[in-house]
């Protein structure tokens, strides 16, 4: 590359994309002389931007921390990528996140080309964020958050003080891999070196993170991903109430009416399943078990209550009414079931397949 100014925007952009550049890998990407390298860092220092330099076998430079944040150089793909995170921010489950995402969002689109100001709106305009409506979830600090993520890409060990699900508190010193995001809940899944073993952590109860300033090589984990070893964690974990239903049915349209729920799902033959449920409320354990609206057998032994709770559901609803279909089959407090009204003629609909 023979232009300088073009050669030392794109150092600069090298730069900021990794901590630490080797020198010789800095001078191959850029197509240089290691001594033209020194030349180009040299420009961006005298233009205000903080860059190491180590030197020996090992040597190499990284764009340190300075006073003042420089300009950050972003190409089409980051820049709509960034502006849609921003935007996903604004409604996400970190702690004071939302204000902050949204004055950088307005600062980002006031600058944008009109071309790539257009995809961005193309994104959102066609896409629609699902609300949680249900209780609110514990929110994440965005401080941890930044540590950790910084530790997961430096490989630095990190500290922190951290709630177990039996309200204990303890000190833990980790190596950390990855940070995964499941709903609107974040875990780090991390080495835990006291324990000498892979663990997951919620980060609503991790407290002060502070890097241990010890690198370390990484390890392979146990599943596939991160993602992998947090689902495997969540299902190993102890929940209120488990319950084992015998659901008549094909497996696969068993597995579909419980996809949304936790349940391992075992094809006893052809037309039947023995499915094993999760929840941490026996509500949501009934609920599940309604998904299945097939014939199902709460086998011997499983909590009796399950049995009364879905009794209940059904006589509910066999007492509510069905708006707008013409049936009514509302029991009064005292009268018998009201009389049913017949339905309208069905339409020529094609039968489910």
């Amino acid at each position: 590359m023979s232009d300088p100014t073009s050669r030392v925007l794109q150092l600069l952009s090298l730069l900021q994309t990794h901590r630490f550049w080797s020198g010789d890998e800095l001078a191959e990407r850029l197509q240089v002389s290691a001594r033209t390298l020194r030349r180009d860092v040299e420009r961006l220092r005298q233009l205000g931007y903080p860059v190491d330099a180590t030197r020996g076998v090992d040597g190499g430079y990284r764009l340190a921390s300075g006073a003042h944040m420089p300009p950050l150089l972003l190409d089409d793909d980051e820049a709509v990528a960034i502006a849609v995170g921003l935007r996903a921010a604004a409604g996400a489950s970190v702690d004071g996140i939302e204000e902050t995402s949204l004055r950088a969002m307005a600062k980002l689109e006031q600058v944008l080309p009109d071309r790539l100001r257009r995809r961005v709106n193309a994104v959102h305009a066609n896409v629609v964020a699902l609300r949680w409506s249900g209780p609110a979830a514990p929110t994440v600090d965005a401080g941890a958050l930044a540590v950790l993520a910084q530790a997961c890409r430096d490989r630095e060990r990190v500290r922190f003080d951290y709630q177990r699900r039996d309200g204990d508190e303890t000190r833990r010193l980790v190596e950390p891999h990855q940070l995964v995001s499941a709903g609107r809940r974040w875990y780090l899944v991390a080495w835990d070196i006291r324990r000498d073993g892979w663990r997951s952590f919620r980060l609503d109860r991790l407290r002060a993170p502070q890097l241990a300033g010890a690198r370390f090589a990484r390890r392979e984990l146990p599943d596939a991903d991160a993602a992998a070893f947090v689902a495997r964690s969540i299902r190993s974990m102890p929940v209120a109430h488990e319950a084992t239903v015998v659901a008549h049915g094909p497996l696969e349209h068993v597995r579909h009416a419980l996809r949304w729920a936790d349940a391992d799902v075992v094809a006893i033959e052809d037309s039947s399943c023995s499915v094993r449920l999760r929840a941490e409320s026996l509500e949501w354990l009934v609920s599940s078990v309604a998904m299945l609206a097939i014939t199902f057998a709460v086998e011997v032994g499983e909590p009796p209550e399950l049995v009364d709770r879905v009794s209940q559901l059904a006589e509910r609803l066999g007492g509510a009414t069905v708006a707008g279909a013409g049936v009514s089959n509302h029991r009064g407090s005292d009268g018998p079931p009201a009389e049913r009204t017949p339905p309208p003629a069905p339409r020529s609909t094609p039968a489910p397949t």
